[in-house]
């Protein structure tokens, strides 16, 4: 028993002696420039790999740094570079022939920087894979170096007769890497993700592999991506097939660079989708749930959370879409958008229709700040039903919208339009009280960038009568509207002057005269006991 333990002992200390000597007898940074050179002829970019070292515990050679260079067209700074670079491999090869075969790649707190072209057209890790024009790293031709996931490989790096290099990892992995995402010529700031995993199954040029990607938001929020990618395109990487899951927490709308931030959108929202491309087109879909949403510039957060459901096709050569399905939804409110998009040029252009029938009012309401709209102090819209049919076309940040708005059997709470219409109201006989009941109200709008103008009025209050007209709201919300009230056959000529907030109602004293009159002559009823209320005195 004594001697087999003391067996035992010798052949564990031999073994320690082995494992500690291993290192010290074999020296990995001769592997150095060929990995350089196949990595560099695999990826179309010079790779620089640091001091390699041998760690026979975790079966891994590690080197203190890596860098990848940019498309020269794009950047003179690192595509990638990384803090460490740990390489696995097969133990028993590497001691006994001096092989490397190569199982696993991971990049420790990589800095990854994406950069698309001032034309939006192209990025600058869509030439990944193509002939490096950067000139290879130095080769040496005695140790071998081979990956794991290939029976018999052809030399790691050579290219295939599809264009593609049989490059080929049984693993790839990103930890606690840091991605920035920016456009080449444009002043907008650059978008940072953080803390960005990425695990790669079986990646190779030439089938489709499985990923994972997690990651940070900027603005806060949390990306997690998966799914099937490949084959990678030999000629444009970002034209490479996908099919994967999304799924969004908390992103800022403004922020996080999946809406153009020339929109003024802004908000908190979870996105749960699909996306899936064949390297031509992208189709994907999925439903946004988007609180505290803002959807113009000098608009506030929506009182109510907002449900988007959309279907969206993506032509990824030409940068331009179309939209098959966009359903928003406040409540019971319902909107429908369809269209087309082109987000080639440096600000996103769209061409889209906007129909929305039947949408309860009180579920709209709490969606006017988002929209600009604003109301007179402590009033608010309640009951009844708003169709809208609207064409909605441009650049984002300078959107024309044209089209029609009927509201009907609602009512403005917390306003008296009749004592702001003393004059008229008088006329009328008959007071709205506190809330302005509104049987119907329709308009013809344009909405533009220079403001807004609403044509062809048609407002029936009936405490008072019915109102039409037309004018014009500025971008800082000042009133220049010109309107007539009909009671009783006669035409009362009126302005709305001051804002949104503080509306200023100006009878057209001459005009109303001139109505007076054309009604007294034509037998209608006696006009002069309405004199009271418009020149706060008795009559003669």
């Amino acid at each position: 028993m004594k001697r087999s333990l003391k067996v035992i002992a010798i052949v564990i200390g031999i073994l320690l002696v082995v494992v500690i000597a291993i290192p010290f007898l074999i020296d990995v940074n001769t592997f150095r420039p060929k990995i350089e050179s196949e990595l560099t002829d695999a990826l179309g970019r010079q790779v620089k790999v640091g001091n390699l070292s041998l760690s026979l515990l975790s079966g891994a050679v590690s080197a203190d740094d890596i860098s990848i260079s940019d498309d020269s067209k794009f950047s003179a700074s690192p595509f990638v570079q990384a803090k460490s670079f740990k390489v696995g491999v097969e133990m028993i090869p590497l001691i006994f022939s001096k092989t490397l075969n190569v199982t696993e790649l991971t990049l420790n707190q990589p800095e990854i920087s994406l950069v698309k072209s001032e034309d939006g057209e192209t990025w600058n890790f869509s030439s990944l894979g193509g002939k490096s024009s950067a000139p290879a790293a130095a080769t040496e031709t005695k140790p071998a170096t081979t990956t794991a996931a290939e029976q018999k490989p052809p030399a790691t790096g050579s290219t295939a007769s599809s264009g593609n290099p049989n490059l080929s990892v049984v693993k790839l992995n990103v930890k606690d890497g840091r991605l920035t995402v920016s456009r080449a010529g444009k002043s907008e700031k650059s978008r940072v993700y953080d803390k960005v995993t990425i695990e790669v199954t079986n990646l190779n040029f030439t089938s489709s592999f499985p990923f994972k990607m997690t990651a940070d938001l900027p603005g806060g929020g949390s990306l997690n991506l998966g799914g099937k990618a490949g084959p990678i395109d030999a000629n444009n990487a970002a034209l490479t097939p996908l099919d994967a899951k999304v799924s969004l927490q908390k992103m800022n709308l403004a922020e996080s660079g999946f809406i153009d931030p020339a929109s003024g959108i802004a908000g908190i929202a979870d996105f749960d989708g699909t996306v899936t491309s064949d390297g031509h087109e992208a189709k994907t879909n999925g439903t946004l749930k988007a609180a505290n949403l803002k959807v113009a510039e000098k608009g506030s957060p929506a009182g109510k959370a907002v449900e988007v459901t959309y279907t969206m096709n993506h032509d990824l050569v030409k940068q331009v879409g179309t939209i098959s399905q966009c359903d928003i939804a406040m409540g019971k409110a319902v909107s429908h958008v369809t269209g087309t998009y082109d987000a080639h040029g440096t600000v996103t252009a769209v061409n889209l229709k906007l129909n929305g029938e039947g949408m309860p009012v009180d579920d709209l309401e709490a969606m006017l700040p988002a929209l600009g709209v604003v109301l007179p102090p402590k009033s608010t819209l309640k009951g009844g039903d708003l169709n809208v049919n609207l064409t909605i076309v441009g650049p984002v940040d300078k959107l024309v919208t044209t089209g029609s708005i009927r509201m009907e059997n609602s009512a403005l709470a917390n306003f008296d339009l009749g004592s702001k219409l003393s004059s008229i109201s008088a006329l009328a006989g008959k007071k709205t009280g506190n809330d302005t009941t509104i049987k119907n109200f329709s308009s013809d709008i344009k909405v533009a960038p220079e403001g807004t103008q609403a044509s062809n009025i048609n407002l029936d209050v009936p405490s008072i009568g019915v109102m039409t007209g037309g004018g014009t709201v500025s971008p800082a919300n000042e009133l220049a509207f010109k309107m007539t009230a009909t009671l009783g056959g006669l035409g009362i000529p009126f302005s709305v002057q001051g804002t949104t907030s503080d509306p200023k109602f100006v009878p057209d004293v001459k005009g109303m005269a001139t109505g007076m009159l054309k009604g007294l002559t034509k037998g209608s009823q006696n006009p002069v006991s309405g004199l009271t209320g418009l020149f706060k005195k008795k009559p003669q």
